[in-house]
């Protein structure tokens, strides 16, 4: 049996597995995340030893079953199991989207240094060569304003007037799949509330829509920043809640702040749930 903790930052949920000690079947990371048949989940995490330079490493694997370079909220929520084990008031996390320092907030909130945004074209990546602050994106017989950024995993922003009407289920894997996202993308339905605050829906690659997407946020504050229309510092409001985004001036990195949860944990047989003998 292998023992795992259901976790969630504003209702984007996660199942942590720890291989820091023994290996995971990772084979079986998009049975655990249906939500009928396994436990149910956005993206399954694993933790893994982190080496010189990290307290742990950690991979994200979304519910279609393909691996993510970053997820913040998870990321909160391992730094919270992290700094609760050690007693620690800061972590460092190596993921594939690079390495996040995280600190204790306090009520159980983290914050999580992100580092720089990466705005060129080819960091995102795009296709082609692109004005990432503000181009238009093809959909059918539209063509709709948007903003790319990557935060170690790529995102579309779409800035539109009304984020509730917004046609997240339509727009959102059409967008997703686009010939200009060679690895897909997130995709973000922005509306500037006013310069200290966003109203933000969102569409993630491979899962579909979530209550809430921490490397969404940032690169809708990220993306609303470069166009004027708010301050370095917002509040972005998602289906499950609320993030804090401080794009810092002094070195060009973004800080995100906000809450973390741990529902329950339990036991599972990872060899019988991916059909293996």
């Amino acid at each position: 049996m292998t023992a795992f903790v259901k976790m969630h930052g504003l209702g984007n949920d996660f199942v942590v597995f720890d291989a820091r000690d023994a290996a995971v079947n990772l084979a079986a990371m998009q049975a655990v995340a249906n939500r009928h048949f396994g436990v149910g989940c956005d993206t399954v995490v694993v933790i893994r030893p982190g080496g010189a330079q990290a307290d742990a490493s950690v991979l994200f694997y979304n519910a279609d079953g393909s691996e993510s370079e970053s997820c913040y909220n998870a990321t909160r929520c391992v730094a919270r199991l992290l700094l609760d084990e050690r007693g620690l008031v800061r972590v460092k996390l190596a993921t594939k989207g690079g390495l996040l320092i995280c600190s204790d907030a306090g009520k159980g909130a983290v914050t999580v240094d992100v580092g720089e945004p990466r705005l060129d074209w080819q960091q995102i990546p795009l296709a082609q060569e692109t004005d990432t602050r503000n181009f238009l994106i093809e959909v059918g017989r539209s063509s709709v304003p948007a903003s790319a950024a990557s935060m170690g995993n790529p995102h579309c922003v779409l800035f539109v007037p009304d984020a509730m009407a917004a046609p997240i289920t339509m727009l959102g894997p059409k967008i997703e799949n686009l010939p200009l996202f060679p690895n897909r993308t997130n995709v973000e339905f922005a509306q500037v509330l006013d310069p200290g605050k966003i109203r933000m829906r969102v569409w993630e690659r491979g899962v579909g829509v979530t209550l809430a997407c921490g490397t969404g946020a940032c690169a809708t504050a990220v993306s609303a920043i470069r166009r004027g229309l708010t301050d370095r510092k917002v509040e972005v409001i998602l289906d499950g809640g609320s993030l804090l985004i401080e794009w810092r001036e002094s070195d060009g990195h973004v800080l995100m702040t906000g809450p973390t949860a741990e529902p329950f944990r339990g036991q599972m047989d990872l060899n019988k749930l991916s059909g293996k003998p």
